[in-house]
């Protein structure tokens, strides 16, 4: 792995998070929203699978780049509407990682290999990709799912938390069950997992 590089594509996807309007308070300071979920993804991934490749890793720092650009209101408010979204932010994440990464001089291959992973292209086939869905659920439920669920019907929580395990491997599961989580939370993923 070449260090400089690496650490040149992280700066750079950080430089275009810390453009996030939204803002959240992490450790007592606040900060621009889609930055500290990309740490919390970097930090995340460290944990679970800290022999990661340089692709893995750079796909999981720039998991939510730029996702301020697209608002999720100018899609209809159904499913359908809301797959839509999804979609269009995955490619836009693939497309302004990808300029980056030409930029700090990486190879086409590599370029796709994590345009790739970011599009989650192959889930249950490759193995890195499934690493990422395991550390997005992981994080989801470690940072965001507690506030998440204060919005939300216990039936339709459960529902969510069926449909997260369902896309996890079974270290994702094991690593899930071992979050430091609030009883509420933790009941609820028991529920929705027998």
């Amino acid at each position: 792995m070449d260090q400089d590089r690496f650490q040149q594509a992280i700066l750079k996807i950080d430089q275009l998070n810390q453009l996030d309007p939204n803002k959240e308070y992490f450790k007592g300071k606040e900060y621009p929203k889609e930055l500290v979920y990309a740490m919390r993804m970097s930090d995340t991934l460290e944990q679970f699978q800290p022999q990661a490749k340089e692709s893995l890793k750079i796909a999981a720092r720039a998991q939510h780049i730029g996702r301020w650009k697209i608002d999720r209101h100018a899609y209809p408010m159904d499913r359908a509407g809301y797959l839509k979204w999804r979609t269009d932010l995955k490619k836009m994440h693939a497309e302004l990682t990808r300029s980056i990464l030409q930029k700090v001089g990486y190879s086409e291959e590599f370029t796709q290999e994590v345009s790739d992973l970011i599009q989650k292209k192959q889930l249950k086939k490759n193995e890195d990709a499934q690493t990422l869905q395991d550390v997005v659920c992981l994080v989801f439920l470690n940072y965001y799912f507690a506030e998440f669920s204060e919005k939300h019907t216990e039936e339709k929580l459960i529902s969510i938390l069926q449909k997260t395990w369902a896309k996890m491997s079974e270290g994702g599961r094991k690593a899930a069950l071992e979050l430091n989580l609030n009883p509420t939370s933790r009941t609820l993923i028991e529920k929705a997992i027998q």
